[in-house]
């Protein structure tokens, strides 16, 4: 398993996440889209094909299906791990607020997306339940956890930077935020470009994981467990995030569901439930 390294920050060269806000407030019947979702989220994918510059957004499909999965888990909190430019916080927190939830706190590490994030959630009307944390997303998890503003985690979103998708599960695997019967966890991209470390570790046995954990390498000081959240709620200094061991005894249940992406291209979203621990 590679090392953590430098995130990827999501942002495209032409600076397509800038023409796409100009390209909706200049919108004729921008007040008409106000406060309403849906309209919000057709006008992004209108850019797109107006523009024909892709976005990495989520997309009908696999949206339909996440949707799907927080209307009938029902969680009060949804976590997100990037969020780029808040078209799956606008489609997602849509859902939650629908299925009578009430935070859906999207984590972003580039302050420019997250910017134009705000912008477009406060259009669709959703600043009542959608806030966007800026910073590298083990640095806002250890932050929530230090405000105490979470102490589980109900329903995960994850599609950020493949290479941190194991990382930040470990992250809060050691930090006991998953609960067994009730967290639920759905990883984008799982096929494209793919997370094969993460697919790994879900998957895996808990004897198998341990042999992963063994195999990897750590920092010296690294802690974890109480000894992590005790040390991130007191404030110290320099505690290690980036590079935490995992917890190999939670048990997931899991499976992947892959969607046609159009062009002969396939993806898939893991969603593991954690059915228990060992």
């Amino acid at each position: 398993m590679p090392k953590p390294t430098v995130p990827f920050v999501g942002s495209y060269d032409d600076l397509r996440e800038l023409h796409l806000l100009h390209h909706i407030f200049s919108l004729p019947q921008l007040d008409s889209i106000r406060n309403n979702p849906k309209a919000v989220l057709a006008a992004i994918d209108d850019f797109v094909q107006v523009t024909e510059k892709r976005l990495m957004t989520i997309g009908p499909n696999k949206g339909a299906f996440i949707g799907q999965l927080i209307h009938d888990h029902k969680p009060s909190t949804v976590i997100e791990l990037g969020g780029f430019v808040g078209y799956s916080a606008i489609l997602f927190g849509d859902a939650l607020r629908a299925a009578g939830g009430k935070r859906y706190l999207s984590l972003e590490i580039n302050p420019v997306n997250a910017a134009i994030a705000n912008q477009l959630v406060e259009l669709a009307g959703l600043r009542d339940i959608v806030t966007v944390l800026v910073a590298p997303s083990h640095k806002s998890i250890a932050r929530l956890v230090k405000e105490n503003e979470i102490d589980s985690i109900e329903f995960l979103f994850v599609d950020h930077w493949k290479d941190r998708y194991v990382y930040d599960l470990w992250l809060i695997e050691s930090l006991g935020l998953l609960k067994p019967g009730v967290s639920v966890i759905a990883a984008d991209n799982c096929i494209v470009p793919g997370a094969p470390d993460y697919l790994a570790w879900v998957r895996a046995s808990p004897a198998e994981k341990a042999v992963q954990l063994k195999e990897h390498q750590f920092p010296e000081s690294v802690l974890q467990g109480a000894d992590l959240t005790k040390a991130i709620k007191s404030g110290a200094e320099n505690v290690e995030l980036e590079n935490v061991p995992g917890d190999p005894s939670y048990l997931y249940e899991t499976s992947l569901t892959k969607f046609d992406m159009g062009s002969g291209r396939t993806d898939g979203v893991e969603v593991s439930k954690v059915v228990g621990k060992e």
